[in-house]
């Protein structure tokens, strides 16, 4: 079964730390957590530890996944266009009603795929999926290559 600490160490590395730009969409972040998401939350003051907590409570569904690098994926999909985008890019895939909603029959399907090919497909879908970003709005065009480096990881 996936580990919450062996994904998150990983998303804690691309996601980075405080960053202002005025382009990004969620505006003020810190290790990924956007003020957009969380208008609570003070990002400057926001400890490794606050942001851990909030992305296991937010965006952990993934226990019972069987491969840590398919969890480590859709983890880092559910944090970068929110779970339940990144739940039915994952249910297209997986040729299953797209409810965006992470239950037993969309676990069952990806403990079923070999975790190479559900992997390609995920990179494939999320790399689509950013390039519509950039199609429909130019000004995110600066942040396509961080988004395909993701998508590609």
């Amino acid at each position: 079964m996936a580990d919450f600490n062996l994904a998150i160490d990983e998303i804690l590395i691309q996601e980075g730390g405080y960053v202002n730009d005025p382009a990004d969409r969620g505006g003020e972040t810190k290790y990924g957590i956007s003020k957009r998401s969380f208008p609570q939350v003070d990002i400057p003051s926001l400890t490794v530890e606050e942001a851990k907590s909030l992305y296991r409570e937010t965006y952990w569904r993934f226990e019972s996944v069987e491969n840590q690098m398919v969890a480590n994926k859709l983890l880092s999909m559910a944090i970068h266009m929110g779970l339940s985008q990144a739940v039915r890019l994952l249910q297209t895939i997986l040729r299953i009603s797209s409810d965006g909603q992470f239950g037993p029959r969309t676990l069952t399907e990806v403990n079923s795929m070999y975790p190479s090919l559900l992997l390609t497909e995920l990179r494939i879908a999320c790399a689509v999926y950013y390039a519509k970003i950039v199609s429909r709005d130019t000004s995110q065009l600066k942040f396509i290559t961080g988004w395909m480096r993701r998508a590609l990881s």
